[in-house]
């Protein structure tokens, strides 16, 4: 049986395996979003367009529908289930972990389709910086 345990965060993503429910975590893949990192001022380049008002002559900024990190780490999310998904149509595994900050959780979680029936746990921790061994002290001890 092989099992996935995507560890990620809104920039970062690593991907491990496992053959042991009770076994060591083996890194297999690394997912990097730069544009995560920027800053708003970077990500939208210009100021938002104008608009005049529909009765009258007033003008007044247009505001944004989405703020750009939050459309980052939406993109992010959609990179990640696009490999996932990828892998489960495969039968690259049998199992799913999920570790992620409760927003990217939420994010991951709208957009299983499928992998919903993959998944055997979630865990909305940020522990993207840990070492294999320190993460599976993080996960129960029979995956």
């Amino acid at each position: 049986m092989t099992i996935w345990v995507l560890v990620a965060d809104n920039s970062r993503g690593r991907l491990f395996t496992t053959d042991f429910s009770s076994g060591e975590l083996e890194e297999q893949e690394s997912f990097v979003h730069p544009d995560s990192r920027l800053h708003d001022r970077e990500i939208t380049g210009d100021l938002p367009g104008r608009a005049f008002d529909r009765f009258g002559g007033a003008r007044h900024a247009m505001e944004q529908r989405l703020d750009p990190k939050d459309g980052q780490a939406i993109r992010f999310a959609e990179q990640l289930i696009a490999y996932l998904e990828d892998g489960r149509v495969n039968h690259r595994f049998d199992k799913l972990y999920v570790v992620a900050p409760p927003t990217l959780l939420g994010l991951l979680r709208d957009r299983y389709g499928h992998l919903a029936t993959m998944v055997a746990g979630e865990f909305g921790k940020h522990l993207t910086q840990c070492t294999p061994k320190e993460l599976r002290g993080h996960l129960p001890a029979r995956l």
